[in-house]
């Protein structure tokens, strides 16, 4: 199986600004999202930045780091540039993965990236978990995912998917996860068709997409299929916030204190 893994991280991130450089456990973050890029299957590991402080850390820990513009409006777009200046062939297969995921299990990285494989009608692939909780299902910032018996996306949304036109008839009706529903979260690692990439970047910002402020869904409004498969293993959350990297970084310490000594 041969696949590229591309980290995009930028520094002006808006919640938390610098954070592919902020420390944790003695080491940037971009680091350990690295590390455990590495630590998949993948053939090789690219760094995509826009700025020069982001590149400079990465060549520190021996990364191979690409300049891409400081314009892209999203990782797709990054992405798309890094294969274009590595002259990737349209049927490579390319992993994005997120620069603030420094717990990510390598085993989801190679899991989209054999779904790519063993489904060749689809050019991205994608993971998702099941929701236990109707609060999830109700909570915007969740997004959900219905998909048919071969894992294909119908569709991703904030909005509470498939509705229980039944059991949620009326609001106050004490709204409960219907028995035999499934209802899963969207996880966001994605792998691509290097040719889905370059199509991508050339189409509009679909009706779907601007509403729901969901960039996949201009892949399924433009015909391209999207398969989702439950993830083999729950990952962490990314670190968003100034508080997210506090509970990270106690993480860390932690596990560094459980460590045997050499």
């Amino acid at each position: 199986m041969s696949y590229t893994v591309v980290i995009p991280a930028r520094f002006a991130s808006t919640r938390l600004p610098g954070k592919p450089l902020a420390d944790i456990a003695g080491k940037p973050m971009i680091a350990h999202v690295y590390d455990r890029a590495r630590e998949s299957h993948a053939n090789r590991v690219i760094i995509a930045t826009d700025d020069p402080r982001i590149e400079t850390a990465c060549r520190g820990f021996g990364a191979e780091v690409v300049m891409t513009s400081a314009g892209h409006t999203s990782g797709t777009d990054r992405l798309e540039e890094v294969a274009r200046l590595m002259n990737f062939g349209p049927d490579e297969r390319v992993v994005n993965v997120q620069g603030d995921e420094p717990l990510i299990p390598p085993e989801l990285i190679d899991q989209v990236a054999a779904n790519l494989e063993t489904h060749p009608d689809a050019a991205i692939a994608t993971l998702c978990e099941p929701i236990s909780d109707v609060a999830s299902v109700f909570n915007p910032n969740v997004v959900k995912v219905v998909f048919d018996y071969r894992g294909m996306a119908h569709y991703f949304s904030r909005a509470p998917i498939p509705w229980a036109r039944d059991a949620w008839r009326a609001e106050d009706s004490g709204r409960a996860l219907p028995e035999g529903v499934g209802y899963y979260r969207h996880i966001g690692i994605y792998g691509y068709r290097v040719n889905l990439l370059r199509n991508f970047v050339t189409w509009p910002p679909a009706p779907t997409e601007v509403t729901e402020s969901l960039e996949q869904l201009r892949a399924l409004h433009n015909g391209a299929r999207i398969h989702v498969e439950e993830a083999c293993r729950v990952p962490p959350s990314g670190v968003d916030t100034q508080q997210d990297l506090d509970r990270l970084r106690q993480y860390m310490a932690a596990k560094q204190k459980e460590a045997p000594d050499p």
